[in-house]
């Protein structure tokens, strides 16, 4: 096993749009909370919470959108001054960053003298973190969440340190669920099933968890040989004094690499960037690369350039210029494939993805996305924006979905639903009971102070998700209703509150 340090910064979405942490705030994506301060998740604020059940249950939320793009050039600052210490620095992702212990550990006296030493380091540098030590990098990243500041794990100890922990800390919800119901809760028991019967139940992905669980790497040791010299290189004569061209040239690389990995049937799980300047620095960054598209290879590549730049220049210009690029493969696996269509066509053309490689490095990576169908019962869950050139979700979008939305589907889903009254006959609020009985019919609609005589509804289509969690729990009910105004909208009560989900166009 390979004994790995690993610098976590908590919350680090809040800190790149520059929110308190000492203040109630949630960084938002899709109309979920991403991420949260701890004085919001001491409200009862948690990741993956629709905003306005967050703000529910903290009023005084701070919100901002999520900013990737942000989170990955100023933890540029963090992996640079970790490299101080030690120069291969590994960026697992933004917010959390990886390296190798033993060398180190031997030169600074230990383990844990090196633990505090890199801890002080980044603190100094103006960001809270932990830093944690142990065998592989799943249990060194929960121990830099441990304690007051992260903690070391003896040697061959991982197992132990990981079998208390919850199941959800290995981020998948679903595996977890069902575990869950079949009785086993932690890790420890996680662990305690047979590999052999966990791989013939769960699939490949349910044994790679469970692999971690019991403190192993992710992966079998399977040690590759490339062929030959898979690392691209790319020379910039008069040297790049703009971070675009650097960028665009990034995204060549990363697709000749890409080429030769896929020629001999391997994968890159870490890749090496290297950019040499013109005053003879060279500026070397490991980053976690996992099937990145050649888009978001060259998207890193920009935070990578972005601590170079200098105080008061302009956001774009490279210090001294960069003279050359080089794209290595750090760690190479065997390629396991992937299933392509029989029908109809896979691929954009090459003028549609030149085009959106352009605009992506004026807008960032997030610049172009596309809208990709996915599993949910809501028309708002049914469909998720994917930046182009990265892979979609897994979520299939067949059933069943039980409370589900049929067909035609609405036009237009807002981004934050409005509140909606709906009055009976009477002037009194239509109730629906805990057995979806509906106390009058509804007669008025009221959407932002205008009010608009019913004309015709549908409903309820009951929604009980979640039932046997109670933190993530959620109950709801569907109405379709039209208006003499000529307007048709999809309304959900939640909580006894009305609000708009869609319009019908």
């Amino acid at each position: 096993m390979t004994r790995v340090l690993v610098v976590w910064c908590p919350d680090w979405p809040m800190t790149a749009v520059g929110v308190d942490a000492s203040a109630a705030g949630a960084v938002v994506e899709r109309g979920q909370v991403a991420a949260c301060t701890a004085a919001a998740r001491a409200e009862g604020v948690r990741r993956g919470q629709r905003l306005r059940d967050a703000q529910r249950r903290c009023p005084e939320l701070v919100v901002r959108e999520r900013d990737r793009d942000a989170e990955g050039r100023l933890f540029e600052a963090v992996a640079g001054a970790v490299a101080e210490l030690t120069p291969r620095v590994e960026v697992v992702r933004p917010g959390l960053c990886a390296l190798s212990a033993r060398g180190p550990a031997r030169f600074y006296g230990g383990e844990e003298a090196l633990r505090v030493l890199v801890q002080d380091t980044v603190v100094e540098a103006g960001y809270d973190c932990g830093a944690g030590v142990a065998d592989g990098l799943f249990a060194a990243e929960l121990a830099a969440r441990a304690g007051q500041g992260g903690v070391v794990v003896p040697e061959g100890g991982a197992a132990a340190f990981l079998a208390p922990y919850p199941l959800s800390v290995l981020d998948r919800p679903e595996l977890a669920d069902l575990l869950r119901r079949l009785g086993v809760k932690t890790l420890g028991d996680f662990a305690a099933l047979p590999s052999g019967h966990v791989a013939g139940r769960f699939g490949a992905d349910g044994a790679l968890a469970h692999r971690l669980a019991r403190g192993e790497e992710p992966r079998p040791l399977a040690p590759v040989r490339a062929p030959a010299d898979l690392s691209v290189r790319a020379a910039f004569d008069p040297p790049a004094e703009q971070a675009e061209r650097v960028v665009f040239g990034a995204k060549r690389l990363a697709a000749e690499l890409h080429e030769g990995l896929a020629a001999g049937g391997l994968a890159c799980v870490r890749l090496e960037v290297a950019a040499g300047f013109a005053d003879g620095r060279v500026l070397r960054r490991l980053w976690r690369h996992d099937g990145l598209s050649a888009l978001a290879v060259a998207e890193r590549v920009r935070w990578q350039l972005s601590a170079w730049q200098p105080q008061g220049a302009e956001a774009e210009q490279v210090w001294g210029g960069v003279t050359w690029l080089e794209l290595v493969p750090d760690q190479l696996v065997p390629d396991e494939g992937r299933q392509e269509a029989l029908w109809g066509r896979t691929t954009v053309t090459d003028r549609i993805a030149r085009a959106a490689d352009r605009v992506q490095a004026l807008l960032g990576h997030r610049g172009i996305t596309r809208p990709v169908l996915v599993g949910g019962r809501g028309p708002g869950e049914q469909v998720v924006r994917v930046p182009v050139g990265d892979l979609a979700p897994a979520d299939p979008p067949g059933g069943p979905w039980p409370g589900g939305v049929g067909a035609p589907a609405p036009a237009v889903v807002p981004v934050s639903p409005p509140d909606a009254e709906l009055l009976d006959a009477s002037g009194g609020a239509v109730v629906v009971s805990a057995r979806c009985e509906v106390s009058a019919p509804p007669a008025v609609l009221a959407v932002r102070g205008r009010a608009a005589a019913v004309t015709g509804w549908t409903g309820p289509w009951p929604a009980d998700e979640r039932w046997w969690d109670p933190g993530r729990a959620r109950r709801r009910a569907r109405f379709q209703v039209t208006t003499d105004d000529g307007a048709a909208y999809l309304l959900a009560v939640e909580g006894g509150r009305w609000h708009v989900e869609a319009v019908y166009d």
